[in-house]
């Protein structure tokens, strides 16, 4: 059983495409942000709603569909807030109260093991960013360690990173649309026979950022969401 593992799209369809142009898949689990940066909501949430097994809601989704504040980055806040009008306008009725019907966890069983999906951390679903590569495994042990399962799946962070805490792992597949390591090919995960390998793909970044110069948001928010798909960060 190969299952495929994915985060963070952000409405980036050509770098979603990539991923399924190269990767074979039995099952696929998404851990959340389908929209918000990119300028492809309506194919993204199509198909991640006709293909995913599990699909768990984000930040910018659950600020999408339910009106909440995404509580992003100061950064990113007006990248966010000027591309979810749009997104918003652009999604229908339909599409909107997907998102709105995601769950914030989901566990899944397959074979001999189980996969806990969340967005951000078993104890702040939505919003917590301390889940990183660089955090300690007593930070990590705190954050995972009431989840029973196999492998504990998370996004938000944008960073790649496979960590042991006991007998879990805890496995982010980095971002499909957003990558903000410093490598702009998308990011994902494969799981397989236990085993968890951390992949990236390329894609035309320049059909994406084309695609954004479209949306009816101003050249500096376009101008600073291409920077980022650009360099990866």
């Amino acid at each position: 059983m190969r299952i495929l593992v994915i985060s963070d799209l952000h409405a980036n369809w050509p770098a979603l495409e990539a991923i399924l142009g190269a990767q074979a898949f039995d099952r696929v689990i998404v851990v959340g942000d389908l929209v918000s940066y990119g300028p492809h909501p309506r194919e993204v949430v199509k198909w991640v709603w006709s293909h995913a097994t599990v699909v768990v809601r984000g930040n910018h989704d659950d600020a999408l569909a339910c009106g909440t504040d995404c509580r992003c980055a100061p950064t990113s806040k007006p990248l966010a807030t000027a591309t979810r009008a749009v997104h918003r306008e652009l999604l229908s009725l339909e599409d909107i109260q997907f998102l709105r019907s995601l769950p914030r966890t989901a566990t899944l069983r397959s074979s001999d093991e189980t996969f806990f999906a969340v967005h951000a951390s078993p104890l702040n679903h939505l919003y917590r960013y301390t889940l990183t590569p660089r955090a300690s495994d007593e930070h990590v042990r705190r954050q995972v360690g009431g989840v029973r399962a196999d492998y504990v799946l998370l996004g938000h962070t944008h960073l790649p990173m496979v960590r042991s805490s006991g007998r879990r792992l805890v496995v982010n597949p980095g971002s499909v649309g957003q990558p903000r390591d410093g490598d702009p090919r998308a990011s994902f995960a494969v799981i397989e026979n236990g085993s968890v390998t951390l992949k990236r793909v390329a894609y035309d970044v320049g059909r994406t950022v084309r695609d954004l110069h479209r949306l009816p948001v101003s050249r500096a928010i376009v101008d600073q969401l291409s920077s980022i798909l650009r360099a990866g960060r």
